[in-house]
């Protein structure tokens, strides 16, 4: 691997030493001035860098969220949007998050009961997290990790972190059961005629057909989408990223979280879209560096190596930019939040840290041909 991501690699490594502690009850920073807050999806998203890592400071603090956690889940259980506040409620993916990291994190301690009622609890609050009584299960708009954008009913990136957490837990049953409503091709499950990847979201006769490049990450790394599917999905996504780029919709050779853009003339165009979410910005197709990383993890679990060791290059340059004059430390290496699709500025908080992380655990999977950990 070459010296300019060693580099990242050690920078990204910097980051979340940096970002451990905060000044919330010691917690971990989100970023390391912008968001001092510990919000719970960005560092269990980190977990995925951190266990590449190996590092015992950051291991450490990963077991220190997730014991908060479970002493600020709901009585119902389920996994605030703050680690250290059980008020701050209402996100759909704050609890399948925290069901996949700590089968994770126990599969790589080997303490396979560790925070047992806790997982009890936020299994038995997902299995009424469905609409219909099905498999699949439901969330608000706004209520993942997007809370700028519309994602309605059964949105895929929800959906395919239950199943991967089922898999984790030896759920094998319904883990396939959830598998073969997802993949249905009858308008109940997210595959959608005339393209090969997955809905971003459908609930009864409405359908999103819009690539959301995390939730298909997400399907790939987890077995949602099989191998046949996957390489199909990413050939595609990468064809159209071509396309977006020849007609000048995006400057990077990487791709948006989620695209066609939505546009103001687009049905599903919102009034705050045009303060919030314009087109090829933050979550309406804006690049966001731990989305990348994701992308590049499905790659090489795809068999897709030359074009993830591509897109590793591509994010390592990317990661280098920092909003900050003059660059911040480590480095000179930004890690910033996200990027401009159209013109590759950064536009979100340096030193992210599930930017971070997720370069490690990008390059982690590259160097060894693996997805790791899933």
């Amino acid at each position: 691997m070459d010296t300019s991501i060693q580099a990242a690699k050690r920078a990204a490594l910097d980051v979340l030493l940096h970002n451990a502690c905060g000044p919330y009850h010691g917690l971990p920073r989100t970023a390391a001035w912008g968001y001092p807050e510990p919000y719970t999806r960005d560092l269990l998203i980190s977990a995925l860098g951190i266990l590449a890592s190996g590092n015992a400071v950051l291991l450490l603090s990963l077991r220190r969220v997730l014991t908060e956690l479970a002493r600020s889940q709901s009585p119902r259980g389920m996994i605030p949007s703050l680690v250290h506040d059980p008020e701050d409620r209402g996100a759909s993916d704050t609890t399948p998050l925290f069901l996949l990291v700590l089968g994770m994190f126990r599969r790589f301690t080997g303490e396979s009961d560790l925070l047992q009622e806790a997982a009890a609890k936020a299994l038995g609050w997902m299995d009424f997290q469905t609409i219909d009584d099905r498999e699949l299960v439901g969330q608000q708009p706004t209520s993942d990790w997007r809370d700028e954008q519309w994602v309605l009913g059964h949105g895929l990136f929800v959906n395919a972190l239950v199943h991967g957490y089922r898999k984790l837990f030896g759920m094998h049953e319904r883990a396939l059961a959830l598998q073969s409503d997802a993949n249905r091709s009858d308008g109940k499950g997210f595959v959608t005629a005339g393209q090969p990847t997955y809905a971003l979201w459908f609930y009864k006769v409405l359908r999103d057909p819009r690539c959301d490049v995390l939730g298909h990450g997400v399907a790939i790394l987890t077995g949602l989408a099989d191998r046949a599917r996957a390489t199909e999905m990413l050939e595609w996504i990468e064809a159209r990223c071509a396309g977006l780029r020849a007609s000048g919709e995006l400057a990077l050779d990487l791709p948006p979280c989620c695209f066609p853009y939505v546009q103001p003339t687009d049905a599903d165009w919102h009034p705050r879209y045009a303060t919030y979410n314009l087109p090829g910005h933050y979550h309406n197709g804006g690049v966001w560096p731990f989305v990348c990383g994701f992308y590049i993890a499905a790659l090489v679990a795809a068999g897709l190596q030359r074009v993830a060791q591509a897109k590793l290059r591509a994010l390592t340059e990317l990661v280098h930019i920092a909003r900050r004059s003059p660059p911040v430390p480590a480095g000179g290496f930004g890690f910033n939040e996200w990027f401009r699709a159209q013109d590759g500025r950064p536009a979100g908080e340096d030193w992210q840290s599930w930017s971070a992380a997720m370069y490690l655990y990008a390059a982690s999977c590259v160097e060894t041909g693996e997805a790791r950990f899933f």
